[in-house]
């Protein structure tokens, strides 16, 4: 096996533990997914805490009926609201209630605790994690700006 694939095989096998990891904690606590945390951390990051679905849909690397599905859910427990544009009725935006916002802060908290544990000192210092979200982003990884950079410390 060359080394490429073994690394690749190793990355995907990884980030699927990450994702067994993130999903527990912000399910057990807060009933949403990695990606349903994910969805709601792009909106809140935007203007006006929305976002047109299809910016959504191509921020997170979805197609738009990859965020229609993600939304229903999270629409349905009251996180998310559908807003039509008064201008154009064909295009619709996804916004975080005030009830969203006051969830998306708490779901901050268990993500960072998580990511904290994952890269917990001695196994990781610093300088290990800067190094691996280099090589993430090299890799097209994005980082909380949804860009391709990390944010400074």
């Amino acid at each position: 096996m060359t080394d490429a694939l073994d690394a690749s095989l190793r990355l995907v096998r990884a980030q699927t533990a990450l994702v067994k990891r993130f999903d527990a904690a912000l399910g057990g606590l807060h009933g949403v997914s990695l990606a349903d945390f994910t969805m709601l951390l792009r909106l809140g990051q935007a203007p006006g805490d929305r976002m047109r679905r299809v910016d959504l849909a191509e921020a997170l690397g979805l197609t738009a009926s990859g965020v229609t599905r993600g939304l229903a859910p999270l629409e349905r427990i009251g996180l998310v609201t559908r807003e039509a544009n008064a201008r154009d009725a064909r295009v619709a935006y996804a916004a975080l209630t005030d009830t969203g916002r006051e969830r998306l802060a708490e779901m901050l908290a268990t993500a960072e605790r998580v990511a904290a544990d994952v890269f917990a000192p001695p196994a990781w210092g610093t300088e290990d994690v800067a190094s691996l979200s280099a090589a993430l982003t090299r890799l097209g990884g994005t980082g909380l700006d949804g860009r391709g950079t990390t944010p400074s410390a």
